[in-house]
């Protein structure tokens, strides 16, 4: 039943094409467009017509694409009627006349608007981002990576922690207290006394243990004796 109702419909299309296209011949023709000219303004008309209505229905309502097929559809509409009866096409009106001379140029526009014209849908679409290239690392400078380190100010031991703190140079050892002549004579008599007996230098215990002296004074002595 479907397939009878489709093909029913284009019947009713092609029928009522072919009077449209007629009438638009004929009106065309009484206007003072004879020859091919005649034949041109019906396929210029629903050309228009049927590129506002791709429009509509592709991009969605628009006042350019509602206009362009209102315009369009007054044509044809208006040479179907026109060729009832209500003018005499064996002498036309001069704005007929003007009409028809003038339609080429009109359907270029429109044509031509509805093909370039942004619908709304592309005019509100946000344009892509660009494309970001990531800048390029820094390389070091070789002068500057090969300078050293910059050496921090010196700090004072005291700040520094106790494993950190930096070991203190060893102290002199105290010079030697001043010894008497007497006793430096003394002793060198002691010592030369050893020598004679056993026949060898006099060691530092023994000359302590002669003369009774403390430690540290018999290295004192000693020291003046070498």
């Amino acid at each position: 039943m479907g397939r009878i109702r489709a093909d029913a419909v284009l019947v009713q299309a092609v029928i009522a094409g072919a009077l449209s296209f007629a009438h638009l011949h004929d009106l065309a023709a009484a206007a003072g467009q004879d020859g091919w000219k005649a034949w041109a303004y019906p396929i210029s008309v629903d050309l228009l017509l049927v590129a506002a209505w791709r429009r509509l229905r592709n991009d969605g309502p628009s006042r350019l694409a509602w206009s362009w097929f209102v315009i369009a559809l007054v044509a044809s509409l208006g040479a179907n009627v026109a060729t009832a009866g209500f003018l005499d096409l064996q002498h036309p009106p001069a704005w007929l006349r003007f009409g028809i001379a003038g339609w080429p140029a009109l359907a270029f526009l429109g044509g031509t608007l509805l093909a370039h014209t942004r619908s709304a849908a592309e005019a509100t679409d946000p344009a892509p981002p660009a494309e970001v290239t990531p800048a390029p690392a820094p390389v070091p400078d070789p002068v500057t990576a090969a300078e050293p380190a910059a050496i921090p100010p010196e700090l004072d031991p005291a700040d520094l922690p106790a494993a950190e703190a930096p070991h203190e140079p060893p102290r002199p050892a105290a010079a030697p207290s001043p010894v008497p002549a007497a006793l430096v004579a003394h002793a060198r008599k002691v010592a030369d006394e050893h020598r004679t007996r056993t026949g060898d230098r006099i060691d530092t215990d023994t000359l302590r243990a002669r003369l009774g002296v403390p430690p540290q004074l018999a290295d004192s002595i000693a020291a003046q004796l070498t």
